[in-house]
């Protein structure tokens, strides 16, 4: 049997892009095909997004416990059993038991396990997922597109919420989580100001086609006083930057799993009962009720395509900005 991922897997095997150790690229291999347990579903995977936590993972910036690991956790597929399809996020168990799920923030579970880091995720033609935590797909867009949504449009949305009714609100970063945001947003009846690094054209002529209300660098203060602004790009340096663009009683809110460290900043441009906060993980309540409001909406991501032994090549062009909306691996 073959381990390059160069030919198709046996009915016994599966393709699949092993992570090994951090800083080490993925590696093309067979695998065993994995087998459903009880509450389980074994799943056919069809498209996979790829997300920057998978970046933190494979730089050891979030840790892997247990590798070797198959990454991914934006999970499109068709349950095996019964030919549904599914979509498979960040948050693949929770104990239900713990003092965090008895006061309903799942999302902080103390034993909750992830799917692409202590649960072999998506990037293979297989997985196996716990049922409490597969989402029914409304609507009928392609597998590829609605990979987005299971991460970058999940942890968005939270995000989003967590803004309450902020009429103008800013992104900062504008990759695949802010992309979808937008088209919720100004669905919403919201201004958008989107801030990119540096002179991103690509991105800030993708925000403007989006209908934002107005795009520029991270380092540009924008024309108006913001309600509240989102921080998906994981960069200590724009919590101040995020601060200063805020109205007094305005809200920022960091979306990512890591951030580089936040720089000293005075007092002041917190004063005024501004509100700064992280969003951690997601809870099965969110992705019901975004995926539902995501079609409702027509948001419609813009994906750059892979086969699955180019996720190196997947990663490398979102490390270096490569590419403007999402990236998704086609299995």
């Amino acid at each position: 049997m073959r381990n390059d991922g160069g030919v198709a897997s046996d009915e016994t095997s599966m393709r699949a892009m092993l992570f090994e150790a951090p800083g080490a690229p993925l590696r093309a291999v067979e695998l065993p095909r994995p087998t459903a347990g009880p509450g389980e579903l074994l799943l056919r995977v069809s498209a996979c997004g790829v997300c920057r936590t998978d970046l933190h993972l494979l730089d050891g910036e979030v840790e892997i416990a247990t590798p070797p690991r198959v990454l991914g956790h934006q999970i499109v597929a068709t349950s095996v059993a019964d030919g549904r399809r599914v979509g498979v996020p960040w948050l693949g168990w929770t104990d239900g038991d713990c003092a965090q799920c008895r006061a309903g923030r799942e999302n902080l579970c103390e034993h909750a396990r992830f799917t692409g880091c202590d649960i072999d995720g998506g990037y293979a033609e297989y997985a196996v997922a716990d049922a409490r935590f597969c989402f029914e797909i409304p609507g009928d867009q392609p597998d590829a597109q609605v990979a987005p949504l299971l991460c970058a449009g999940l942890i968005g949305y939270r995000c989003l919420r967590l803004c309450g009714d902020a009429a103008r609100i800013g992104f900062y970063g504008f990759g695949a989580a802010a992309h979808l945001l937008t088209q919720l947003a100004v669905w919403q009846g919201r201004e958008v100001y989107a801030f990119t690094r540096g002179r991103d054209e690509a991105a800030q002529a993708l925000a403007r086609e989006l209908g934002v209300t107005w795009a520029g660098s991270s380092d540009e203060r924008p024309p108006v006083e913001l309600d509240a602004a989102i921080i998906f790009a994981p960069v200590g340096a724009l919590v101040p930057a995020a601060l200063r663009a805020i109205r007094p009683a305005g809200s920022v809110v960091c979306g990512g799993i890591h951030m580089s460290e936040i720089p000293a900043f005075p007092y002041e441009i917190l004063w005024g009962e501004r509100v700064l906060r992280s969003v951690a993980n997601l809870t099965r309540a969110d992705g019901v009720e975004f995926l539902a409001l995501a079609e409702k909406a027509g948001v419609r991501p813009q994906i750059t395509t892979y086969a699955l032994e180019d996720a190196n090549t997947a990663l490398s062009d979102l490390r270096a900005g490569a590419f403007t909306g999402a990236a998704v691996l086609v299995i």
